[in-house]
């Protein structure tokens, strides 16, 4: 854990930057993310054995060097902890109308001065809310959310299984639904203060035997419903939660416990059980939560942001009071004292972090290391817009091995362009990317952002004078790729390099090295098990992600012709029937080159995932070369050679970035000309305009 200086992030568009005043820690989900990150990896693979099983598949198809990276990259990744947020709006972003600066609000934002939360998770705050109440109205309205599926009514009888904050704000709204609420919990404070709000309690700690008090509390009919707002390992607590319920009673899950669920324990009672999740109807559906898409109220009554409103509602009107519930409170500064009282200490409960007046607003961190320094005088300087995980991954490592000076690292993820700025040794982190292109230092910009803004970031950094290296694709439709073109003739002293990292692979070095000599055309085949991806995934959303054909489909139509050494000429694709929500993703290619030459890209989403992810075969002479995976190529028929393995798998990205810093140092000519780019680009396009679908004759 650390407390870090990341850029004040921007109000973007559907979105409002607030000032926080308060915060709230919730003690069960962020202190089991905390002893989770503070476990070794043996722990953690307990923990985790799905990840495990995926682990074992990956290093089963790239190898274990490739996997081991994998796996340190992601637990290295920073998470930042929090999202029970209260503050005052302080700028709102394009198309955000109904709030103004200088409204109080409550929000999912992080622990952090400043927070930039799109509209859908924010709510006004009453003003009769004092700002660390309102704090509590995310975790309120989780709360809320498992008491909506339990449909309590007038007079039923509820047990709420944990009293911690989760349990003790639903023992409230409970009580405020004309309930009456049996409490369980091993703590005696926390089961005090369950009774403070007019429920009955059940100390297991002390031999309490929840079922039986159950029993007896309900004069042997059972409770109407059990809402779980533990968190434990064991399934003592489903099975006991299904023995105390009557005949149809409902078991809601808030809190997380072991499922290993009895078939006989809701069998015989025709038991209804339902996993709660966390704020309400809109949660994880991005086009909601990012892009603003409201639910009719009509049709869905309830939403997370109408869930997080009637919180704030219920604590103007005093039916909920949370004011007993803290016990402690810390300034910002000291939040690594606070999560040490949250980890070690039983008696802390509701613990508020307080914020300073004065915060600073710089969407610059000034980061500097050793190596900037080291790179001070040699030529060159470079930007990269996006800290995501390829450039992570792939990208900022390159970039490392250079030893060319890296200026800035943006992100509107601040947390990522600190992390990333702090581990590859960038000069600055900042959050808005027009620094870095205003900057007359900076020779180059790496864009490394979704798709959709390729093309434009690529004009705009050509146009400030600067070489670009764009990550595939350069363009997702026709227009962006008549800007850049446009761009690019304006300015050809600039270099323009799109990241079609295969070509750059030693695997197809050496197989353009044994097809030198050929005489005639050749025949390829490039077969690619892509895994498949939910369809509401930005990259199948033609105008975000282009759809995988245009997104990731370009790198295998670029290798195919660079080589052939020729442009394609024709290009026709079948996709899938119907079936699949989206079928574009399993789509036969068939390309005619210039050349004479021909070749198939089968982008196939639907193979398993321990079967190599690209293999690529080419027959030309009487002779066969095989490539799986990038990292053994086999010769059939040839003289002289049967098999090149390199030491792992090597797609190209780190000869790619070499290169391209190479010919930013000395000059010299684009690394893959204009005309290809836009060749393999407008292909892309002609598959997704007029694919041939079976299914329609």
């Amino acid at each position: 854990m650390e407390l870090a200086d990341v850029p004040c992030p921007l109000a973007t568009p559907g979105c409002v930057l607030i000032r926080t005043h308060a915060s709230l820690i919730s003690a069960g989900t962020e202190r089991m993310l905390v002893e989770f990150s503070q476990a070794n990896l043996l722990q953690k693979a307990r923990q985790q054995p799905e990840k495990v099983r995926q682990v074992l598949d990956k290093m089963a198809t790239d190898g274990l060097l490739p996997t081991l990276d994998a796996v340190f990259r992601k637990l290295d990744e920073p998470l930042p902890l929090g999202y029970c947020n209260a503050g005052r709006v302080v700028e709102v972003g394009p198309g955000v109308t109904d709030l103004r600066v200088g409204d109080r609000v409550a929000s999912n934002g992080p622990h952090a001065e400043w927070v930039a939360v799109p509209r859908a998770l924010c709510a006004k705050v009453p003003d009769g809310v004092k700002d660390e109440q309102a704090s509590f109205a995310v975790l309120g309205s989780i709360a809320l959310q498992g008491l909506r599926l339990a449909e309590p009514t007038l007079g039923e009888q509820f047990v709420v299984f944990g009293a911690g904050l989760l349990g003790l704000l639903a023992v409230q709204l409970l009580r405020a639904n004309g309930c009456e609420v049996l409490a369980v919990d091993l703590n005696s404070t926390r089961l005090a203060l369950a009774e403070q709000a007019g429920a009955r309690t059940v100390h297991v700690g002390e031999g309490g035997d929840p079922v039986a008090a159950a029993q007896a509390w309900t004069r042997g009919q059972g409770v109407d419903g059990v809402l779980i707002t533990a968190s434990a390992k064991s399934d003592a607590i489903m099975h006991q939660a299904a023995e105390m319920c009557r005949k149809r009673g409902r078991i809601v899950l808030v809190g997380v416990v072991g499922l290993n669920l009895r078939r006989d324990d809701f069998y015989k009672k025709e038991l209804t059980f339902q996993v709660s999740c966390s704020y309400g109807p809109g949660r994880y559906d991005e086009s909601y939560e990012q892009s603003g898409h409201d639910y009719p109220l009509g049709y869905v009554r309830w939403t997370e942001q109408r869930n997080i409103q009637t919180v704030l509602q219920s604590l103007d009107a005093g039916r909920l009071d949370v004011e007993h519930l803290i016990t402690h409170r810390y300034a910002f500064a000291d939040a690594l004292d606070a999560y040490q009282s949250v980890r070690n200490d039983p008696q802390s409960l509701g613990v508020v972090l307080e914020y300073p007046a004065d915060a600073d607003r710089a969407a610059v961190v000034r980061v500097g290391s050793q190596r900037a320094a080291a790179a001070a005088d040699s030529p060159g300087r470079v930007a990269v817009i996006g800290a995501g995980g390829f450039a992570k991954a792939m990208l900022l490592p390159a970039l490392a091995a250079t030893g060319v000076r890296i200026t800035h690292i943006a992100d509107l993820n601040p947390a990522a362009a600190g992390h990333a700025a702090r581990k590859f040794g960038a000069d600055q982190a900042v959050s808005d990317y027009r620094i870095a292109l205003d900057d007359p230092a900076v020779d180059a910009l790496f864009v490394v952002v979704g798709h959709h803004m390729h093309a434009r970031l690529a004009c705009e950094a050509l146009e400030a004078g600067k070489h670009v290296f764009v990550e595939k694709p350069l363009a997702i439709d026709r227009d962006q790729l008549q800007q850049v073109v446009r761009a690019a003739e304006r300015s050809p002293d600039r270099l323009l390099m799109v990241g079609f990292n295969r070509r750059f692979s030693s695997h197809t070095e050496r197989i353009k090295q044994l097809l030198a000599a050929r005489s005639e055309p050749l025949c390829m085949n490039m077969t690619v098990n892509a895994g498949a991806i939910p369809a509401e995934h930005w990259l199948q959303d033609p105008q975000r992600g282009g759809g995988r054909i245009v997104g990731e489909g370009c790198h295998f139509i670029d290798l195919l012709a660079h080589l052939a050494g020729s442009g394609v000429c024709r290009a026709a694709g079948m996709m899938m029937g119907e079936g699949p929500a989206v079928c574009s993703d399993r789509m036969a290619i068939c390309l005619g080159f210039a050349d004479g030459s021909v070749g198939t890209v089968n982008y196939f989403a639907n193979g398993a995932k321990n079967y190599p992810k690209e293999t690529l075969e080419v027959f030309s002479d009487g002779r066969v070369l095989r490539l799986e995976n990038f990292r053994v190529t086999q010769g059939y028929g040839f003289r002289g050679f049967k098999k090149f393995k390199a030491m792992k798998q090597d797609k190209g990205h780190r000869a790619e970035v070499a290169a391209f810093i190479d010919r930013l140092r000395t000059g010299g000519p684009p690394l893959i000309p204009l005309s290809e780019l836009v060749n393999v680009t407008e292909t892309t396009f002609q598959l997704m305009d007029n694919p041939f679908d079976p299914s329609q004759g």
